[in-house]
């Protein structure tokens, strides 16, 4: 088990940029794989970005080339950094992680949540 805290959201300006932070407190975190989702209001939870223990990591398609996803083990904490930031990309951010198994672009997949930070981009 573990528990996520996201960190980092707030008011940014189109063009600009963002980075979330989710701190993981709990065993074997370097483990499990780690993801980041988004939901804006009346949406589905969307997939942004994912990483596995390994380091590789897979972003979505909306959001590549402008976001990166990146762990710190030693710190049990994973980023989004997010680059060129457009007013659709405002919404609520969630963490999650997962042992493995399922489809990681699914937010059904994953075993344990943030409880999000808000972005929100203006133009």
């Amino acid at each position: 088990q573990v528990q996520l805290v996201e960190s980092g959201g707030g008011l940014g300006q189109a063009g600009g940029s963002l980075r979330l932070s989710c701190a993981g407190y709990g065993r074997t975190f370097s483990s499990y794989t780690m993801a980041w989702f988004r939901q804006a209001p009346g949406k589905e939870r969307e997939f942004v970005a994912t990483i596995w223990s390994g380091g590789s990591t897979s972003v979505a398609d909306s959001v590549k080339g402008r976001f990166t996803i990146s762990r710190d083990n030693a710190k049990n904490t994973v980023y989004l950094q997010m680059n060129n930031l457009k007013p659709e990309d405002t919404a609520t951010y969630y963490c999650g992680a997962h042992v493995g198994g399922g489809s990681y672009g699914n937010w059904h997949s994953y075993d344990f949540w943030g409880q999000g930070t808000q972005v929100t981009v203006s133009s």
